[in-house]
């Protein structure tokens, strides 16, 4: 079976309340888990910024089911590849929260010091997530 890495953007829906995140990490982190699904998470309150890895077949399924929620609008696939090995084996869903410390990292890989992975390559966004795992602790 081959592995892929699929990273796409999504702006969140009206009427997105502060348990909705919470409630998405939780069931991501359980159907992850039962799929062999490993990925992060970004989020800065209006954009998620999302990267899973797996098979392509359960890579494909997490993100139909992703298309089909009604907490996701504009979902944007920025990057879709094969890859040899996951960078994020260790978390079923790990979550980065937008801090003050994205900012600047946020400038180094786009246009702007805001968060708009929207106006981004898929390299330079994939990127980005790694140096923000570097800078900001992740939540498992």
């Amino acid at each position: 079976m081959h592995l892929v890495r699929l990273i796409y953007a999504s702006t969140v829906t009206e009427g997105f309340g502060a348990d909705d995140i919470a409630n998405i990490l939780e069931a991501a982190k359980k159907h992850n888990t039962g799929n062999n699904v490993t990925g992060i998470l970004c989020f800065t309150r209006k954009i998620f910024l999302q990267c899973l890895e797996g098979t392509r077949d359960q890579v494909n399924q997490t993100y139909h089911k992703i298309l089909n929620d009604p907490r996701h609008k504009n979902v944007v696939i920025l990057d879709y590849q094969e890859i040899v090995e996951r960078q994020f084996a260790s978390w079923s869903m790990g979550y980065i929260p937008e801090t003050s410390i994205t900012a600047p990292i946020n400038l180094k890989y786009s246009g702007t010091p805001e968060f708009n992975p929207y106006e981004m390559s898929g390299e330079s966004v994939n990127r980005l997530i790694l140096k923000l795992i570097e800078a900001v602790p992740v939540h498992s």
